[in-house]
């Protein structure tokens, strides 16, 4: 099913997105034409009524000089929301062509946290240049939010709340929701504070609307609400909203003064971006990468990764030279080594990636690492023995020789036990000395299999052929 938009004044809806999903090519096509001929009437039929993911696709979609000028073209009719949904890099390059009185009367009418979202990508110059040109209420709202740590929950709070006394009744809430103005664009729960505006507790829509109206608000306020501080870290406050299965949570500073409020929306999106960080960190990439980014900065940050795994190669290297007598006397030890370094290598990546995810879950800790390890081990022992008889067998069939089998069963057993403990063993250590395993982990995991596999496979070999 393809999503669709209906332009206004058309009869006729326009697909959005193709069957795959991405941003359908012909609407693409006719924007570009548009923007070509500098034709405001089709980019506001086509472009102005579009949900902010759609027309973020549609910006990445666009060629480099196009997607400032649909902004500007657009005007005020261009959601800026639009922004947060598109890479990093694009947003970097369409913000530097903006001009400063543009983003600032773009991210006016914004959430906070999208408006944060958006200037904290601009340098300092940039960001007091546009932030100079808000109101000092705006500004003041905003600058709060940037002076928080970046990856804290202060960053993605909405600062407009919704917080009433705890000596009102229902009635009087009911009446204050329908007569105030700014509200939050949507929000699930009434906050509840003191004249000190100190956070009390929270109050759930449902059950301010199931009461009667002069029932007191104090009586309805769920004082087991669970409430987070602006410089806690956002990854943590995203397992809490895992954990408790969370809609939205009100934010404290310090004293416990209510400063904001983060939603669910906004969980989704750091949940999203650290599974996607520890992916690539995985395969040793910059947590940061994205499609968008430049040739040059991505072999820059690949080179030093793939440096060291160079260097860990050459130690492989060394210890296969080690038994370069017995690899001359016996061609098959130089066929069959690889075979039992690649199979630790892909054991030991099965346990990492289990160990490494663990922990950034907080799933793995004292309590349960020694039965993690144990799991493990047990784990790597039957694969060992399950396939040292494979390959023990097919290296006996291949080159005609019981002892050769023998030899790399020996050594699949032995180096699926390594893999095992360096899969636990290596992201623990990593993590107890605050290295984040998901980058570190796989070079040395997989030295520490070649090494192994290699070590032990010919190591075996040799003491068979000096008894042949």
């Amino acid at each position: 099913m393809t999503d669709t938009h209906k332009a206004s004044g058309d009869t006729l809806e326009r697909p959005i997105r193709d069957e795959d999903g991405a941003i359908d090519s012909a609407l693409v096509e006719q924007v570009s034409q548009a923007l070509l001929l500098s034709d405001l009437t089709t980019l506001r039929a086509v472009v102005a009524d579009m949900h902010e993911a759609d027309l973020g696709a549609l910006l990445e979609a666009l060629d480099t000089e196009e997607r400032p000028r649909l902004i500007s073209l657009l005007g005020a009719d261009f959601d800026f929301t639009a922004l947060t949904e598109v890479d990093d890099s694009v947003r970097e390059e369409i913000l530097e062509e903006l001009s400063a009185q543009t983003v600032a009367e773009g991210v006016r009418d914004l959430d906070t946290d999208d408006a944060v979202y958006i200037l904290e990508d601009l340098d300092d110059a940039d960001k007091k240049e546009v932030l100079d040109r808000l109101t000092p209420a705006e500004r003041i709202v905003l600058q709060q939010g940037l002076d928080y740590p970046e990856d804290s929950a202060g960053r993605r709070m909405q600062s407009e709340i919704l917080a009433v006394p705890a000596f009102w009744n229902v009635g009087q809430t009911i009446d204050h929701l329908r007569q105030t103005d700014n509200l939050p664009e949507r929000f699930f729960e009434i906050l509840v504070a003191d004249p000190a505006h100190h956070f009390v507790g929270s109050v759930p829509l449902d059950r301010l609307l199931r009461n009667k109206r002069p029932v007191a608000i104090s009586t309805l306020v769920d004082e087991d609400s669970r409430a987070v501080k602006a410089t806690d870290d956002i990854e943590d406050v995203a397992r809490m909203f895992q954990r408790y299965n969370l809609i939205a949570t009100p934010v404290v500073d310090d004293a416990g003064r209510l400063v904001g409020v983060i939603t669910i929306d906004d969980i989704v999106d750091v949940i999203e971006e650290a599974a996607d960080d520890d992916v690539k960190q995985l395969g040793g990439v910059r947590a940061d990468e994205e499609l968008s980014d430049p040739v040059p900065l991505i072999a820059r940050s690949r080179f030093s990764w793939l440096f060291i795994n160079l260097v860990t190669s050459f130690l492989a290297a060394a210890v296969m030279s080690l038994f370069e007598a017995q690899l001359s006397q016996v061609v098959a030890l130089a066929i069959l080594a690889p075979v039992v370094a690649s199979q630790g290598g892909n054991a030991a990546t099965q346990t990492m990636t289990v160990a490494v995810r663990a922990l950034a879950t907080q799933e793995l800790g004292a309590w349960n690492m020694r039965r993690f390890f144990t799991r493990e081990m047990i784990v790597g022992l039957i694969n060992g023995v399950g396939f040292a008889l494979i390959t023990g067998v097919v290296a006996a069939l291949w080159f005609g020789s019981q002892g050769l089998g023998v030899v790399i069963a020996i050594a699949m057993v032995v180096n699926l036990l390594a893999a095992a403990i360096a899969g636990v063993v290596i992201p623990v250590v990593l993590d107890r000395y605050e290295v984040d395993p998901a980058i570190a982990s796989g070079t040395f995991v997989t030295t520490v299999t070649d090494v192994v596999g290699f070590f032990s496979f010919l190591g075996v070999a040799a003491i068979w052929l000096a008894h042949r």
